[in-house]
């Protein structure tokens, strides 16, 4: 089972261009467009796939390798969560190619490698976006030992924080392929959602993914699958699939 969202992206080098200007909200700029809907789906179905487990708070997205759009579902599917009255955290957890804070236009200063260094609590990071019902945690500068920080006692504090202050929150986090930094954070999540990028992502590279997540004993969820759009249709068409973890990997 599968869903499918297309998108149509006017830019040479997406991912330069997303680490610059952020990820298009089509479900807050549209959110009666047909894409926008297709968001609401796949949420829908996130929380369908998380009913079996004890609990289902903390979400991560991530991806095989770059550019195959996780920061884009998750941040769709964060103000989807939000136009339905639940109260989100959405958190930069990519501290190597942060995006969430040129998505919502603030600084960058202070986030999650701030409080992990001790430099700051994490309610004082914390910021509230234009989305109603939507606050964000960007990343903070990028530090010289992403994996360390977070593995550390505070980055699980962070999070017990997240959850008695929030109905739900969402991870960006980075490719799994890439980094170590997925594996050390799957024990603090409930549930972890592949994106894929439909003629970039190698199946190999999907299969080693969900491999490596549950050798970690990730929940995979399921596998947002990303589909390029033709040409001709209108702005950024989203098609999103969706496959529960068991069908993710075949």
């Amino acid at each position: 089972m599968q869903w499918s969202i297309r998108k149509i992206l006017h830019r040479n080098n997406e991912d330069q261009e997303t680490q610059k200007n952020g990820v298009m909200l089509v479900t807050f700029a549209e959110p009666k467009h047909v894409v926008s809907e297709q968001f609401r789906t796949v949420r829908t179905n996130i929380e369908f796939a998380g009913a079996a487990l004890d609990r289902c708070q903390v979400v991560m997205f991530t991806s095989s390798a770059m550019s195959e759009g996780k920061s884009t579902v998750s941040a769709n599917i964060a103000v989807t969560w939000a136009q339905a009255g639940k109260k989100v955290l959405l958190v930069d957890a990519d501290l190597r190619r942060p995006t969430l804070h040129a998505t919502f236009r603030t600084l960058n200063l202070d986030g999650v490698t701030t409080v992990l260094t001790g430099k700051n609590s994490v309610g004082e990071v914390i910021e509230k976006s234009f989305v109603d019902n939507l606050d964000i945690l960007t990343s903070g500068p990028v530090p010289p030992n992403p994996s360390e920080l977070l593995n550390s006692k505070r980055m699980a504090s962070i999070l017990d924080w997240a959850r008695e202050n929030y109905d739900i929150v969402v991870l960006d986090a980075p490719p799994v392929l890439a980094v170590s930094d997925v594996q050390v954070l799957v024990p603090k999540t409930d549930g972890v959602i592949v994106v894929a990028k439909m003629g970039k992502t190698l199946k190999g590279d999907l299969q080693r993914t969900i491999e490596v997540l549950k050798l970690a004993n990730a929940n995979v969820l399921g596998c947002v699958e990303r589909v390029k759009a033709k040409r001709g249709d209108r702005g950024y068409g989203y098609g999103y699939g969706y496959g529960y973890g068991n069908d993710a990997s075949k």
